[in-house]
């Protein structure tokens, strides 16, 4: 006759344990010897932008913050409206960095390289700037507005302030929309990168013309 012999509650354990460990090490084969059901094409718009000749030259230090932004404006999908009062967003595209971030980049990057002002930094950087450039991001998004096609719309309202009375030196809003030659995802960003350019050539130098503006009303 067999007789068989209760396991102690610790043998009983260990076996339990051994056998969830075993199941984990193969569910975790499995896993990553899947490809991603939803693969994601990141996107990340570069562009560089030459100074204009005519930028005065700026002898003041400028400080510049990220522009501000609702969360669903800056944040890594892309988005679209195919309607007016509809926004979706495209599958599998997103971008390798906030909206905030690229503009931000950008700005930074075209006045460093412009050689057009004595220094300019992020804000935080302890620099002593006798200006600051704040920017609201309104709009950062693919419009479709009716047409066959859509545009890459970016929209951005700029302040200048003297920091010594932290008053408004000048303050604009700037709008920039690129159509796309398709509606293939590649393609509407390459309108995207088209637009940045744009906004940061003009929010350039429309702050160094701003700020040398007030700079001689100011020493007078």
């Amino acid at each position: 006759m067999t007789t068989t012999r209760a396991l102690r509650p610790a043998a009983a354990l260990r076996l339990i344990g051994a056998g969830l460990a075993a199941a984990l090490a193969l569910s975790g084969c499995s896993i990553l010897d899947e490809k991603p059901k939803n693969p994601t094409t990141q996107y990340a718009p570069d562009p560089r932008v030459p100074a204009d000749p005519s930028w005065p030259q700026a002898n003041w230090q400028l400080s510049l913050s990220a522009p501000n932004a609702a969360r669903m404006i800056d944040s890594l999908r892309i988005a679209v409206r195919p309607s007016g009062d509809e926004i979706q967003v495209y599958k599998g595209a997103a971008w390798a960095k906030l909206p905030s971030s690229m503009i931000e980049d950008a700005l930074l990057r075209t006045l460093e390289d412009s050689g057009k002002i004595a220094a300019v930094a992020r804000q935080g950087s302890g620099i002593g700037a006798q200006y600051k450039l704040v920017l609201d991001l309104r709009r950062f998004e693919s419009d479709y507005a009716g047409n066959a096609l859509p545009s890459a719309v970016i929209e951005i309202n700029a302040k200048l302030f003297h920091t010594t009375d932290q008053t408004v030196v000048a303050s604009r809003t700037f709008l920039h929309s690129t159509p796309a030659a398709s509606a293939e995802v590649r393609d509407v960003v390459a309108a995207f990168e088209r637009s940045l350019a744009a906004s940061t050539g003009e929010i350039a130098g429309w702050t160094l013309v701003s700020g040398d503006a007030h700079e001689k009303i100011h020493q007078r």
